[in-house]
C-alpha cells in the first residue's frame, strides 16, 4: 500500500494514498481498533454531515464572503453532495467507539470534504478546520448531525415502513369482515370476536404508533448548529444559527429550526431519550403483533392454526415438512434488540456533563440501528408473511362452538352462578353447554336455542 503524508497540529502522519481522509481521521484509526469494520459510524449520520457542513459554507458565504469565497463554496458544496450521496462511504472509517463528542467523525467528514474539494479545484484551497469547519465546532456538529439524521430516518424510511403495513391490514380487515371467532384473554378462552376486528386492534396499534412518531420527530427538529464549543457561538458570525437551520431545512425539506438553547442543545440529549420511547412503543406493539401471529398460526395439527401464514423455506433440518414461522421471529428479535437500545440511549442521554454530553456517538449508533431494524424488519413481515396471511375458517369456526366462554350469552338469563356450573359440567363431562345447561334444568332445549347464537356476540 502506498502512503501519503498529511499534518496535523500534532505533526505529520502517513494516510493511505488511496483514501480522502487526513491527519486526524488515521490518528483515530490508529487508536481506536474497537469495533472495527463491524461497529463504525452510521452511514446516516455521515450523510447528515455533508447537509449541515454544505448549509453551513453557503450561509458563510454569505456573511462572511471575504473567507468563504466563490470558489471555496463550489468546491465545498460539489464535495458534500458526493457525501451525501453515498458516493464517498468507503472514505468514513472511524468507528462508534471515539471520543464521545464525536470530534474525530466531524474532523473526517471535514478532511474528506477539503482533499476531495481540492481535487475538483486542481489545487489547494480548503482547509478542513478554517474552511469546511468554519463557524463550527465538533460540539455543535454532532448533535445536529445526530438529529437530522434522525428525522430523516424516521420520516423517510420508517413511517412509510409502518404506513405500508398498515394498508395491509386495512386490506386483510375488508378481506375477513363476518368471519366469527373465538376471543382470548389470559391465553385463555374468552368471548367471540370477529376476525376483522382482531386485525383491527394491529391496525390501529399502527397507526397509533405513527402518531407517535410524527409527535417525537418535532422536538428533534431544533439544531445544535451555531452554537459552537460551549453554546456561546464564539467564532460564528451573527445570525449564522437561524440562516443554516433554514438553509438545512431547505436542502431536506423537514422543519429544521435553530435550537433557541445552545447550552441546552450541546449537552442535553432529551429529544432522542423522547424519540426512541416511540421506537420502543412500536417494538411493544410489533411483538405483539407478531406474537399474535405465531400463536394462530401454531400447529398445523395440534396448535391452534386458526391461521395460514406462507411457507418461504423449510423449517428445520431434521424434520421434514416443518414450515415455522420465521418472520414472526426476526420481529420478536428485532423488538428485543429495541428495547435493549433504549436502555443505551437513555443511559448515554444522562451523561452529560457541564457543556457537553460525550455519550453522543453511542447515543446515535442505538437510535439509529433501532430506527433501521425496525423498518427493515416491518417491511419483510409484511411482505413476507402477513400479506399472504389467510383465515382458516372451518378451524375458527370449529374453535368458536367448542368454546366454553359462550356460556356467558347466558348470564342474562340463568345468572353468572348457574351459568358457571353449566361451563364447569360441559368441562368435566365433555359434553356440549346446551347438553350441560338441559341437564342442571335451567333452560328447556327450546329455550337454549331461541337465546344461545354465538355470531351475536360479537
Amino acid at each position: 500500500m502506498e502512503y501519503r503524508i498529511e499534518h496535523d497540529s500534532m505533526g505529520e502522519v502517513s494516510v493511505p494514498s488511496d483514501r480522502l481522509w487526513g491527519a486526524q481521521t488515521q490518528r483515530s484509526v490508529q487508536n481506536f481498533r474497537i469495533g472495527v469494520g463491524k461497529e463504525t459510524m452510521p452511514e446516516e449520520i455521515v450523510h447528515a454531515f455533508g447537509i449541515l457542513k454544505k448549509a453551513a459554507a453557503a450561509v458563510n458565504a454569505e456573511l462572511v464572503p471575504e473567507r468563504m469565497t466563490p470558489e471555496k463554496l463550489a468546491a465545498i458544496t460539489f464535495a458534500c453532495d458526493e457525501v451525501i450521496s453515498g458516493k464517498l462511504d468507503e472514505h468514513f472509517p472511524l468507528v462508534v467507539w471515539q471520543t464521545g463528542s464525536g470530534t474525530q467523525s466531524n474532523m473526517n467528514v471535514n478532511e474528506v470534504i477539503a482533499n476531495r474539494g481540492n481535487q475538483i479545484a486542481g489545487r489547494s484551497i480548503l482547509h478542513p478546520n478554517d474552511d469546511v469547519n468554519m463557524s463550527q465546532s465538533s460540539n455543535d456538529t454532532f448533535p445536529t448531525a445526530m438529529h437530522i439524521a434522525a428525522v430523516l430516518s424516521i420520516e423517510d424510511t420508517l413511517i412509510p415502513a409502518c404506513e405500508a403495513f398498515v394498508g395491509t391490514l386495512r386490506r386483510l380487515e375488508d378481506e375477513n369482515r363476518g368471519i366469527v371467532k373465538s376471543g382470548r384473554t389470559h391465553l385463555q378462552d374468552a368471548t367471540p370476536i370477529t376476525f376483522s376486528q382482531e386485525i383491527s386492534g394491529w391496525r390501529s396499534s399502527m397507526e397509533k404508533d405513527i402518531e407517535l412518531l410524527r409527535s417525537a420527530v418535532r422536538p428533534l427538529c431544533g439544531l445544535a448548529l451555531g452554537g459552537t464549543a460551549v453554546g456561546t457561538g464564539l467564532n460564528a458570525p451573527a445570525g449564522f444559527a437561524d440562516m443554516v437551520a433554514e438553509r438545512i431545512g431547505a436542502l431536506t425539506g423537514k422543519d429544521f429550526v435553530s435550537a433557541p438553547n445552545k447550552f441546552h442543545a450541546l449537552t442535553s440529549k432529551d429529544e432522542m431519550v423522547f424519540a426512541h420511547g416511540a421506537l420502543k412503543a412500536l417494538a411493544c406493539d410489533m411483538m405483539k403483533i407478531a406474537n399474535d401471529v405465531r400463536w394462530l398460526a401454531s400447529g398445523p395439527r395440534l396448535g391452534l392454526g386458526e391461521i395460514t401464514i406462507p411457507a418461504n423455506e423449510p423449517g428445520s433440518s431434521i424434520m421434514p415438512g416443518k414450515v415455522n414461522p420465521t418472520q414472526c421471529e426476526a420481529v420478536t428479535m428485532v423488538a428485543v434488540q429495541v428495547m435493549g437500545n433504549d436502555t443505551a440511549v437513555g443511559m448515554a442521554a444522562s451523561q452529560g456533563n457541564f457543556e457537553l454530553n460525550v455519550f453522543m456517538p453511542v447515543c446515535a449508533y442505538n437510535f439509529l440501528q433501532s430506527v433501521r431494524l425496525l423498518a427493515e424488519s416491518i417491511t419483510s413481515f409484511d411482505r413476507n408473511c402477513v400479506s399472504g396471511m389467510k383465515a382458516d375458517r372451518k378451524k375458527m369456526d370449529s374453535n368458536l362452538h367448542r368454546s366454553l366462554m359462550l356460556v356467558t350469552a347466558l348470564n342474562p338469563y340463568i345468572g353468572y352462578e348457574k351459568a358457571a356450573a353449566v361451563a364447569g359440567k360441559a368441562y368435566r363431562e365433555g359434553i356440549t353447554l346446551k347438553e350441560a345447561c338441559v341437564g342442571l334444568g335451567y333452560m328447556s332445549e327450546e329455550e337454549f336455542d331461541r337465546v344461545f347464537h354465538p355470531e351475536t356476540m360479537v
